[in-house]
């Protein structure tokens, strides 16, 4: 796939997009949730090469292909390795799946009821090599915890100011201002949210189209003015938190919007399974996912 190609399986391909981007703060976690404990490292460079071999065999599993997949998200470290030999991105495209890379370095401290981005000094050298090894895009993560407006401009600015970054690299940025869906707010923070976007959407150049990744709204369909704006590629949900199950539920009820889940990919992958039975276990939450972005239920009233 070339970059062509690729824009246009993001922009309407069927399917969803695998978030294989747990970073080394979510490391542990990501691989006692695969049933590898901490026992099983005893550095930093093993705990990074046991995830690797668990997105490995992700990525060469027979149920992992662009047919269903159309876009894989990468730590830097996974972007950084092989599978069978060849470099992760390249892998993937091999398999009909667009490449990502995660970019962001974690976050601040809460401030009025959000989580900036911390800096990216070395944006631009990340940026630069991600694309030389045929990466199409980036995400970047902030969080919103409560319905400050003030705090959900900056979020929104600051995604947009990195994403305008991004776009002049020739790249295509997955802006992610997430909503805690915990938050006693989250109909509210929805709201200003979209707002914000909207407006810095409206702010964008001509012909310029960015990505989002939002949390499933507390209302069925509130980012329909996303899914239809010019400015958007495609709209895209992370499972925040939900079980595969209620993440595929509450994903259907949206019109027009993908999924792009992590953990509710890999919630039921264990390291002690064959591969047969790795493979089916895969294979059912692909479809499961699949069915959520492709097959919708939301009926107005």
């Amino acid at each position: 796939m070339n970059t062509t190609e690729m824009t246009a399986k993001m922009a309407s391909g069927n399917g969803f997009i695998a978030a294989l981007d747990q970073s080394g703060g979510s490391t542990p976690k990501a691989l006692a949730g695969y049933g590898v404990t901490q026992d099983a490292w005893t550095s930093e460079e093993e705990m990074f090469g046991l995830i690797h071999e668990m997105r490995a065999r992700i990525i060469r599993s027979s149920a992992f292909s662009g047919e269903k997949v159309i876009g894989a998200i990468l730590f830097e470290r996974t972007m950084d390795g092989t599978v069978d030999g060849k470099p992760v991105p390249q892998a993937l495209i091999e398999k009909g799946v667009v490449p990502f890379i995660k970019i962001d370095k974690g976050l601040e401290d809460e401030a009025n009821g959000v989580q900036l981005m911390k800096p990216m000094p070395t944006l631009d050298d990340l940026l630069a090599r991600s694309k030389a090894l045929g990466v199409y895009g980036t995400k970047e993560r902030s969080v919103i915890n409560s319905a400050n407006r003030e705090g959900i401009a900056a979020v929104v600015a600051q995604q947009f100011e990195i994403g305008k970054q991004v776009l002049s690299h020739g790249m295509m940025p997955i802006i992610e201002p997430e909503v805690n869906i915990k938050s006693e707010t989250r109909a509210e923070c929805d709201a200003i949210l979209l707002d914000e976007i909207l407006k810095n959407l409206d702010a964008l150049p001509e012909g310029t189209q960015v990505m989002l990744k939002l949390s499933l709204p507390i209302v069925p369909c509130t980012f329909d003015p996303l899914v239809a704006h010019p400015k958007v590629l495609r709209v895209v949900a992370l499972s925040g938190g939900y079980k595969r199950p209620e993440a595929c539920v509450e994903l259907a009820k949206n019109t027009g919007i993908i999924a792009s889940f992590s953990r509710a990919l890999l919630e039921d992958l264990r390291h002690q399974m064959t591969d047969a039975e790795f493979d089916a276990s895969l294979a059912a939450a692909i479809d499961e996912i699949y069915k959520g972005s492709t097959q919708k239920t939301f009926v107005a009233a």
